[in-house]
C-alpha cells in the first residue's frame, strides 16, 4: 500500500499549502451517460458506450475531474471529508470520487491538463498518434498493454507485436480487434516480463492495481485521464493526446 499512502500524504500537502484544507467547498460528483463521456464515435465497441465502465464527474469551483470505474457513487461534501479516509481502506467506488475530486482540484490549480475524456473520432486520432509517438521512441518494441481499449488495440497490433490484458471476464479469452484478451491476473507476470514496455490504463489507481505496475524496471506508460493528477504528483509518465 505504498504507493497509496504516498499519494494520500502528497494530496493532503498540496490541499494544506494551497489553502483548500477546512475550506468548505462543494464537491459534486455524477455519472455521466455515455454520450455526455464519449459523445458519438463511429466505433461502439468502447466499453463506456457497453455499460462496462462509467464515468463518475466531479466539479471544484467551476473545474471538472473525471474517472472510470465499476462501482459509480456520488459525492457532497468537502475535500476534508474524502481524505479521512486512507486510500487502502476505500471501496473502488470511494476512490473513484477521490480520484475525480483530485483531478478537479489539479484543474482548478493549473497543475494538470486533459482531465476529461476525449469524445466523438478523437479517440480513433489519438490512437493513431499514440502509435506515432511510441515507434519514435521506442522502436519496435513489445507491447503489452494493460486495459482492453479497442481503439487502440486495434491501431497498436498493425504497427507492434502486442499483449493484452483485461480484468473483464467477457473480454477474457476472446480475440478483440485481432488480439486474444489474455487474464491480467493470470498472465499479468508473464506479460510483464515479455514486454518491452507497458501501455497501462489509468483506471490501476481506482480498482487498486496500480502497484502491481509502478516501480518496474523497464518504460511504463499510464494512458488516459482518469491518472491526469496522479501522475503529476506521483511522478508517472501519461499519455493522452486528446483529452479535454
Amino acid at each position: 500500500m505504498k504507493f497509496y499512502e504516498e499519494l494520500q500524504a502528497k494530496v493532503g500537502q498540496l490541499v494544506q499549502d494551497k489553502g483548500l484544507q477546512g475550506y468548505p467547498v462543494e464537491v459534486k460528483g455524477k455519472v455521466l451517460k455515455p454520450e455526455e463521456a464519449i459523445g458519438k464515435p463511429e466505433r461502439r465497441d468502447f466499453p463506456l458506450l457497453q455499460g462496462k465502465e462509467l464515468m463518475v464527474e466531479a466539479e471544484f469551483q467551476g473545474h471538472k475531474g473525471q474517472a472510470f470505474t465499476s462501482e459509480p457513487r456520488g459525492f457532497q461534501g468537502t475535500i476534508e471529508e474524502i481524505l479521512i479516509t486512507p486510500l487502502h481502506k476505500k471501496s473502488s467506488g470511494e476512490m473513484a470520487v477521490f480520484i475525480a475530486t483530485l483531478n478537479a482540484v489539479m484543474s482548478y490549480l493549473g497543475m494538470a491538463e486533459k482531465m476529461r475524456h476525449c469524445s466523438d473520432e478523437e479517440p480513433e486520432r489519438c490512437s493513431r498518434e499514440l502509435c506515432a509517438f511510441l515507434k519514435e521512441k521506442y522502436g519496435d518494441a513489445r507491447v503489452g498493454m494493460v486495459g482492453y481499449q479497442p481503439a487502440m488495440v486495434d491501431h497498436l497490433h498493425r504497427e507492434f507485436t502486442i499483449r493484452v490484458l483485461d480484468l473483464n471476464p467477457g473480454n477474457i479469452g476472446k480475440i478483440k480487434n485481432g488480439v486474444l484478451i489474455e487474464d491480467g491476473e493470470k498472465s499479468r507476470d508473464d506479460v510483464t516480463q515479455w514486454a518491452d514496455l507497458l501501455l497501462v490504463t489509468g483506471s490501476t489507481v481506482v480498482n487498486g492495481t496500480i502497484e502491481d505496475y509502478s516501480g518496474l524496471e523497464k518504460p511504463v506508460l499510464f494512458y488516459g485521464n482518469t491518472i491526469a493528477g496522479t501522475a503529476v504528483l506521483m511522478g508517472l509518465e501519461r499519455v493522452c493526446f486528446c483529452g479535454k
